[in-house]
Formats: structure tokens, C-alpha cells, sequence
């Protein structure tokens, strides 16, 4: 996914005019994409597609079908729902599967089921936008991104958060979703929530993620519309990593392995 560097650069300013700005028009951005969800309907491709998806939703109270289609498997239709989760079902929609669907190449074992989270994955991610996020641009030339969903009070996103410099000296722009653990009314959260607010949202990052104290700060965030992001596209733990082409790195990550992992090392 291609990130728009003037976007990232308005999100570093420091001016606290056009800091303000940017919640405002990000405040209007998220009535706007809550409007689209609703008015949106499912994927769904033909009759057969439709009565999978009827059956499924009759059988399971509060799942929302996001998509049906005939899988690579002869016989196997991937279901895809609000909740990230990918389910196989028979043309009939009477047996399911749960878990990945493996298939056997010339070059091994290939994870089906992965691949195409990832490419739902980098689609949700793009539809998003990177508006809102708190962004530690690459020094120099940017040659990567990296989208983290991370967690202020989270061992191991401090331990990654002290190495986001050196993944800015490779050339790596980092950008920050939240994913408070703990949930909506906890203390993480609105630790979360008061970063994001603070005048100076990097520093307010680095200090809290220091283990410092952040004066308590409200406004309109969108600490809650990233956390149902990390949700949707299956983040079950911090940090994580979600790379351009949407594949998930979960968990922590030395800088220099994320590096050679990304192929610039």
C-alpha cells in the first residue's frame, strides 16, 4: 500500500493551528467513512453466493457476511465476515471448515487461506487511509511502511518503540494505529487517547511508551475507529506489524530483522 507522504508530513507539524485542523477534518473523515459502511452491502457474486450467505447468517445470530466465493478448492466456497474470520463452506452452505486451507506447490506448502487475508487485509488497510496515525517518517529516502497497531502499556511495543529510530535510519516510515488491549474505558485507553491529543503526539508516543506520565488531554480521536480497524483485519495481540503488501508480522521484531524481512538489508 502506498502511503501519501504530504499526508504523513502534515501529521508530523508541530504547529498547533494545523494540528487542530487535521482532528477537525479527521472527525468529518470518520462520520463520512460510518456512512459508507452502513450504506454498503456484501460482496456477493450470484444465487448460489446469496443462499450460502442466508443460511450461514440464519445459523449464526450477529454475523455479518462480508463476502462469498468459489474458493481454489473444487466444491469450497471462502466466506469471509465482520470479524476477519475466513470460513469454507460446501455449495449447500450445510458443512463448514474453519482454519487455513493449505495447498501443495511445486515450491512446498502454500497457505491459501493467508494470502488472501492479506490481500483483504491491504485493501481494508488502504480504504482506511493513513489519516490520523502517528507517523515516524523515514530519514532520507522512504523505502518501506509499516503499519503498527500497538499498545502504550504493551512490554514488547516499548521494546519496539526503542528501535523505530534505527528503522528510520533503513528507511523505514513507521505509523501508529492504536490497539489499546485492554479496551474502551480502561486506563491504556485513555492514555492512548490523551497522546493522540497532545500538541506534539510524537513526543507525547515516546515519552508514555519511556513509561513518563502524559498530561491528560481530551478531544476527538480516532483511537476507537483504528481499534475496530485492528479488529477487522485480525490483530489478536501487540504490536502488529502489517507491511505494504499486507502481510501481518506479529509481535515484536528486532529493527534490523524487519529490515531484511522488508528486503533492504
Amino acid at each position: 500500500m502506498q502511503k501519501n507522504g504530504a499526508v504523513s508530513r502534515h501529521l508530523i507539524n508541530q504547529s498547533k493551528d494545523t494540528f487542530n485542523s487535521m482532528k477537525l477534518t479527521f472527525a468529518l473523515s470518520l462520520s463520512a467513512l460510518a456512512l459508507t459502511a452502513i450504506l454498503s452491502a456484501p460482496a456477493l457474486a450470484g444465487p448460489k453466493e446469496d443462499a450460502i450467505a442466508s443460511k450461514l447468517t440464519e445459523a449464526v445470530p450477529g454475523l455479518r457476511v462480508t463476502s462469498v466465493k468459489a474458493s481454489e478448492a473444487p466444491g469450497l466456497y471462502e466466506v469471509q465476515s465482520n470479524s476477519g474470520q475466513t470460513i469454507y463452506t460446501t455449495e449447500s452452505g450445510e458443512y463448514l471448515l474453519t482454519g487455513d486451507l493449505l495447498k501443495i506447490t511445486d515450491t512446498g506448502i502454500a497457505n491459501v487461506t493467508e494470502q488472501a487475508r492479506a490481500e483483504q487485509r491491504r485493501q481494508k488497510m488502504d480504504a482506511f487511509g493513513d489519516e490520523g496515525v502517528i507517523s515516524f517518517p523515514a530519514t532520507g529516502e522512504e523505502k518501506a511502511v509499516v503499519d503498527v497497531f500497538t499498545d502504550i502499556d504493551c512490554p514488547y511495543c516499548r521494546k519496539l518503540h526503542a528501535e523505530v529510530e534505527q528503522l528510520n535510519e533503513y528507511g523505514i516510515t513507521v505509523n501508529y494505529y492504536a490497539f489499546p488491549r485492554s479496551g474502551p474505558g480502561t486506563p491504556s485507553w485513555t492514555k492512548y487517547e490523551s497522546v493522540w491529543c497532545a500538541e506534539d503526539s510524537r513526543a507525547a508516543m515516546t515519552a508514555a511508551k519511556n513509561g513518563k506520565s502524559v498530561e491528560s488531554v481530551s478531544c476527538e480521536n480516532p483511537v476507537e475507529a483504528q481499534y475496530r480497524l485492528g479488529a477487522e483485519v485480525g490483530v489478536t495481540g501487540t504490536p502488529a506489524i502489517v507491511l505494504e503488501d499486507g502481510n501481518m508480522v506479529r509481535g515484536y521484531v528486532p529493527a534490523r530483522n524487519l529490515a531484511e524481512v522488508l528486503g533492504l538489508l
